[in-house]
């Protein structure tokens, strides 16, 4: 227990960059230096917190502290990955309301996604060669890829993927398949500390996707339909948690804070996140099974080739914006040696911090 809240705090404090770093760090640890998981166990768990609502990455790490000490496992994990970006957040909507700013951290940014974007191609490279045990499967998780940049939406990639892989592996057929997310339940009412925890519990129990979409959740809500925040005011929340580590659903812990102080920010962070550990708790019993049924074991090979498609287009795009000039190039190209030589992947990021610190003040 004390080795899994250890690495748990560690990840808390070091995971930058989004859903997908996050996954990709926790693999390192849990695959290559512990062997608590094998790499198809890993993306099996993967492609299941793909097929239920919340956070992926904070769902990896509930469904790994599960594995090793059951229940308390599963809550020591999940509260030592939080409470890092939690409270990180929590000081910076208390300097927000104090001085109306965000401090400037453009070096951190500078610095750690080049980073970033070496630790997801090195996690995409890995399970990717698990996934992708054939051509058809390599196919499949190419042509998601494409269709993500183009617009088309992940839920509907994850599960057409899913039930075309299940289906043609066992009719010879092909399907399509789309998820709809309904919105919008809770009506206009005003601000109340019981309104927003009802509406962050909604989003964490209804939610599927990445960070970003939860941006769009809360423009649609809080700002379009409740008013509840100002536009500036949800840039300024997207900013805390692109600049804090750990999940972005802690921009939860933000807003709760703006309005409805420490105790508005703490109900919103239970809320957000409540859902998660449910959903994982429950699933995690029957996940093994999945590989005993061919349907269901074809199923989740679609999910996981589809898993890893959305990964590739997700660090596509944030390589556009990480690697920009040529000192950033160079710090991902020096952070693909040290990974060779299996640096932990925390040393890793914080070096990177340092790295884009130095380049800016020269």
């Amino acid at each position: 227990m004390r080795e899994l809240a250890q690495l748990c705090l560690q990840l808390g404090f070091t995971a930058f960059g989004g859903p997908a770093a996050h996954i990709a760090m926790l693999r390192d640890e849990v695959v290559t230096r512990r062997a608590w998981l094998t790499e198809q166990h890993f993306l099996d768990l993967l492609g299941a917190t793909n097929l239920i609502p919340g956070p992926n990455s904070t769902e990896m790490v509930l469904h790994v502290g599960y594995l090793r000490r059951g229940w308390p496992g599963l809550l020591v994990a999940g509260l030592c990955f939080i409470s890092p970006a939690a409270l990180a957040v929590l000081a910076l909507a208390w300097l927000y309301t104090a001085y109306g700013s965000l401090p400037q951290a453009a070096w951190l940014l500078y610095g750690v996604k080049p980073v970033v974007i070496v630790l997801i191609l090195q996690a995409l490279w890995l399970l990717g060669r698990t996934a992708a045990r054939s051509l058809w499967l390599a196919l499949v998780g190419a042509g998601v890829f494409a269709l993500y940049l183009l617009g088309f939406n992940e839920i509907a990639l994850l599960f057409g993927a899913a039930l075309l892989v299940m289906l043609a592996t066992q009719m010879r057929v092909s399907a399509l398949a789309a998820w709809v997310v309904p919105a919008g339940l809770l009506g206009d009412a005003p601000f109340s500390l019981a309104a927003l925890f009802g509406l962050f519990f909604k989003i964490g129990a209804l939610l599927y996707g990445s960070g970003y979409v939860l941006f769009a959740f809360m423009q649609a809500e809080l700002v379009t339909r409740l008013g509840w925040l100002t536009q500036q005011q949800l840039i300024d929340a997207i900013a805390v948690g692109q600049l804090t580590p750990g999940p972005l659903f802690t921009a939860a812990t933000f807003v709760g804070y703006l309005l409805g102080g420490l105790p508005g920010s703490l109900l919103a962070t239970a809320a957000i996140f409540l859902p998660s550990f449910v959903l994982v708790g429950l699933t995690a019993r029957w996940l093994p099974r999945l590989r005993q049924s061919p349907w269901a074991a074809a199923f989740l090979d679609g999910v996981n080739i589809a898993s890893v498609g959305l990964m590739a287009a997700v660090a596509w795009q944030l390589g556009a914006t990480a690697l920009i000039d040529l000192p950033t190039i160079g710090i991902a190209l020096f952070t693909a040696v040290l990974l060779y030589y299996r640096v932990n992947s925390a040393w890793l990021v914080l070096g990177g911090a340092l790295a884009g610190l130095v380049v800016l003040l020269l």
